[in-house]
């Protein structure tokens, strides 16, 4: 669905909530040529206990840390930022949706270096359902490996959410959908997997759970991270720094997605090879039911992953 298409009507821009269609920029904003901007996805579910943000606080920890490597300073401090988002959602009257934040450098001038031009926030908020489909969550999703290689972290720093470094994810989802596939799954510079465009990957093989570590130069997911204590919790055992080849994709029992959007999504098929049965698996099942149990009930032992609106 478009955005033309929504019901939205306001969005925060530095300390000032103005209407949807006049949230703009100049065309001469440096982050619009360079990349130099940082973001967040963050859910807000409608739980038993009314709207609640979906780790606010670590998705806003890492919204900070994403801004080191540009020496960027966000003009506004964690609580005003999250009084904003609260705000926001009570506006908007939002009980599920998903929350933007973002900060770029903005206008003043060009030329790479962005030291002395100011810094621009702003934070969005709309409904979005199932990222990869409507059937994604239950039926799984055919992915196909890219030929797009994963920047490694010496390069540009891979555990920041930087708006320029996204182009390698771009580029990855473009030749995925060329090839009728409807997600990518994207290799590291040694060829192992890294991760998807948007999203972490987990492999299943006789019931435990490989995902690629921070090494194998992905974004250290807050989805993943959870679905790791998830797991854990639920007995099973799980191996968070696997180095996994191309080749283990087509032999393992199950393999997810997961992420912010994509939540957790099962992958029934790498380049037209069938993944297990061609279908979610029991183990991904288990894992999708209890994650979603947990953001729809809030139970007492993961109260501190919500912020209630």
């Amino acid at each position: 669905m478009s955005f033309d298409e929504m019901d939205v009507g306001t969005i925060w821009m530095d300390g000032e909530f103005v209407d949807w269609d006049d949230a703009n920029v100049h065309v001469l904003t440096h982050a619009l040529h360079y990349g130099t901007g940082i973001f967040e996805g963050v859910r807000c579910y409608e739980t038993d206990d009314g709207p609640a943000i979906f780790r606010w606080e670590d998705h806003l920890d890492r919204f900070y840390e994403s801004a080191k490597p540009f020496e960027m300073e966000i003009p506004h401090d964690p609580e005003e930022l999250t009084d904003a988002t609260l705000e926001l959602l009570r506006r908007e009257e939002m009980a599920s949706c998903y929350i933007r934040p973002v900060a770029f450098f903005g206008y003043e001038m060009l030329g790479v270096n962005p030291s002395d031009i100011p810094v621009e926030t702003a934070i969005a908020a709309w409904p979005w359902g199932t990222y990869l489909g409507e059937d994604a969550l239950e039926e799984g999703v055919d992915v196909g490996v890219s030929s797009w290689r994963k920047h490694a972290s010496s390069q540009i720093p891979t555990g920041a959410k930087m708006t320029g470094a996204y182009v390698n994810s771009v580029l990855a989802s473009i030749e995925a959908k060329a090839h009728h596939y409807v997600e990518a799954i994207v290799l590291n510079k040694e060829g192992n997997v890294a991760e998807g465009p948007g999203e972490n990957i987990f492999l299943v093989r006789d019931g435990e759970l490989y995902t690629p570590g921070l090494a194998e130069s992905i974004l250290g997911g807050i989805t993943r991270q959870s679905l790791i204590e998830i797991a854990r919790d639920e007995g099973y055992t799980v191996h968070e720094d696997a180095t996994i080849s191309r080749g283990e994709l087509y032999t393992a029992d199950e393999l997810f997605f997961t992420g912010t959007a994509a939540e957790v999504t099962p992958i029934k098929s790498v380049d037209n090879r069938e993944v297990g049965a061609g279908e979610r698996g029991p183990v991904t099942a288990d894992l999708q039911s209890r994650f979603f149990e947990i953001v729809e009930q809030q139970p007492p032992e993961y109260a501190d992953w919500f912020t209630p609106v």
